[in-house]
């Protein structure tokens, strides 16, 4: 069934666990979320980014995501990083049950003037608001963060932000990058100012940018002759810690583009003769299964319906 973000999360920060929240581009996402965490039962958010509403349509994702959400799970269906105020009115018609307003790069009074708006339209419907504050280097989707843009949150900072918006949760800025490409060297997290955030709000935290490369996923991407994305992410120690300091949904965006990737590119690799895009799609679908399998089960939130 299709639940809120904040009944979700409000159950993980109590149970000190994190809920893996997936983008989906197409079918084969969605069906590998879905497969997934119904064997993990485990909750799951699905969610379209702008860029995907732009490629596969606003209402054919839904249609998916609502077909998907009667079988025996808890799915959060929720717009990640809306920045378009037009694309988030239609998202709260659409069947979204949660929609992010982005406006980490804005001005704070401007970022905070507009999430209270949003706030105010969701909640008259009942669905939930992420806000941002705090802006993570990379590139997300469409848009690109350099590093001196980059702003990491000041916790009491958040603590207004909160109280004034009453958003439901915040993805706050703490070292991690969006995008495939990541850090020159060894990325940290700053895990004692994210203690700090966590003592200062009242409400879930959220992880964006956190992707770490799985080694199996780096040797998938070697053997069909791709490099794309073998820069280090975060490290799963670390994101546990980040669990454990108030974390409660972590984003899950790359890691499905390049299991996408090396399954396609292994299967023409190997096959040369294959040119039933089931097949194709089918290798793709197979390994983002086991990529969100990981990431299940770093989040903790397997045997949590």
């Amino acid at each position: 069934m299709l639940v809120s973000l904040k009944s979700v999360l409000t159950k993980a920060r109590k149970g000190k666990y994190a809920v893996p929240a997936f983008n989906i581009n197409d079918l084969e996402f969605l069906q590998a979320i879905v497969e997934v965490a119904k064997k993990l039962k485990s909750p799951v958010i699905v969610q379209t980014s702008e860029g995907a509403i732009k490629y596969a349509g606003m209402e054919n994702l839904a249609n998916m995501v609502k077909t998907a959400a009667k079988k025996d799970l808890k799915i959060v269906f929720h717009l990640d990083h809306g920045k378009d105020l037009k694309i988030i009115k239609k998202a709260l018609s659409a069947g979204y049950t949660s929609v992010m307003f982005d406006g980490s790069a804005l001005p704070y009074a401007e970022n905070l003037k507009l999430t209270k708006k949003v706030v105010g339209w969701a909640h008259k419907k009942g669905i939930s608001v992420e806000a941002e504050l705090g802006a993570i280097k990379g590139v997300e989707d469409l848009v690109s963060v350099s590093e001196k843009e980059a702003i990491l949150t000041n916790p009491k900072q958040a603590a207004e932000f909160v109280k004034k918006t009453d958003c439901d949760a915040l993805a706050v800025a703490i070292g991690t990058s969006h995008g495939a490409y990541k850090f020159k060297g060894t990325p940290k997290l700053d895990l004692k100012r994210l203690k700090e955030i966590s003592k200062s709000v009242q409400v879930p935290l959220v992880l964006h940018g956190a992707s770490g490369v799985s080694s199996y996923l780096v040797k998938m991407i070697r053997q069909c002759g791709g490099e794309i994305g073998c820069a280090k992410g975060n490290s799963d120690s670390e994101i546990k810690k980040a669990i454990n300091s108030g974390i409660c949904k972590i984003n899950i965006d790359t890691d499905l583009r390049l299991a996408f990737t090396a399954g396609v590119r292994c299967k023409l690799k190997r096959d040369k003769k294959v040119f039933d895009p089931r097949q194709i799609l089918g290798a793709a679908k197979e390994i983002m299964e086991k990529v969100i399998a990981e990431k299940i089960k770093l989040c903790g939130s397997g045997e949590k319906l």
